[in-house]
């Protein structure tokens, strides 16, 4: 065999490493709004791991509508619409309590798949070490119950505790929306 023949080596895979701190955080990343806006909200939590233990070196993003449901993103079905002083897009490390926080809007309902009006939800992505790509979740609200037992994804879930992990508790932050990545109370997880 020649060395034209061989196959190229697969790479192998590399779990998600504490380079998070170093690379993928910026000042402005936890605010998708800036923090004197009168209709924020925090929503904040902890991420856990399987044995219920902070997971300190992690990353937590979100994106999301705004309160009218549209993106500023070109493939909105409404068509991308920009508010000032919105990005829609957030991003904050934990820190050593494992806590993160993210200055935002709450969303308004977004129209899904035919039609269908989705409850008023944040997209979450989650980065940590151990992990070989990212975790895939949504933030609903506890205040949003009749929109909720409505929305096509939350209601696909079954169980009423795994449904309850994707709910964020009104407090008097904001919202407080725990992840916990393994265990008998881990978040429902989305394969996308």
């Amino acid at each position: 065999m020649t060395q034209a023949d061989a196959k190229p080596a697969t790479t192998p895979a590399q779990t998600v490493g504490p380079y998070l701190h170093l690379g993928l955080s910026w000042p402005d990343g936890p605010l998708v709004v800036p923090e004197d806006d009168p209709q924020g909200v925090w929503i904040h939590g902890t991420l856990y791991d399987g044995a219920r233990h902070p997971i300190t070196d992690g990353l937590v993003e979100t994106w999301q509508a705004d309160p009218e449901g549209r993106f500023d993103h070109p493939d909105d079905p409404h068509g991308a619409l920009s508010r000032a002083g919105f990005r829609g897009f957030g991003r904050c490390c934990t820190d050593a309590q494992g806590r993160y926080a993210i200055r935002t809007l709450v969303p308004g309902a977004v129209r899904g798949p035919q039609a269908t009006m989705q409850a008023p939800h944040i997209d979450v992505s989650v980065f940590a070490r151990g992990l070989l790509h990212r975790l895939v979740t949504r933030i609903y609200f506890s205040d949003q119950i009749a929109a909720n037992t409505r929305d096509p994804v939350l209601t696909s879930i079954g169980d009423p505790a795994a449904r309850a992990t994707l709910i964020a508790d009104a407090d008097s932050y904001g919202y407080r929306f725990d992840i916990r990545v393994q265990g008998p109370d881990e978040t429902v997880f989305f394969d996308v």
